[in-house]
């Protein structure tokens, strides 16, 4: 497995704006510099499904432990806390019911 190349925000916009205007893929990949055909492809799904945020975020960091997703509104983020929250509380009622049986038989 090679090594991971972190591409500026700046080339990976002009590499969509190049693609959209239908240079092709290899002219664009010489013209800057990019490695994987697969990479151009990838930034160009992501615009398409209108996640530009994901660009912004360095090699491997996409789904990083604590990063959590970008919410939309102080709203959404507040309901998936209270989700989160009350996740917690179900796991935790089992594993007081689960010590609660435990005891009991001894």
């Amino acid at each position: 497995m090679g090594t991971r190349v972190s591409y500026p925000v700046k080339v990976k916009m002009m590499a969509i704006e190049m693609r959209l205007a239908k240079v092709p893929v290899k002219e664009v990949m010489e013209k800057l510099n990019i490695r994987n055909k697969t990479q151009l492809n990838r930034w160009m799904h992501w615009y398409r499904n209108g996640k530009i945020h994901r660009l912004k975020k360095p090699v491997g960091k996409q789904y990083a432990f604590d990063k959590g997703p970008e919410y939309e509104s102080e709203t959404a983020k507040l309901q998936a806390e209270n989700r989160d929250l009350k996740q917690q509380i179900e796991v935790l009622k089992k594993y007081a019911d689960l010590e609660r049986k435990w005891r009991q038989k001894w």
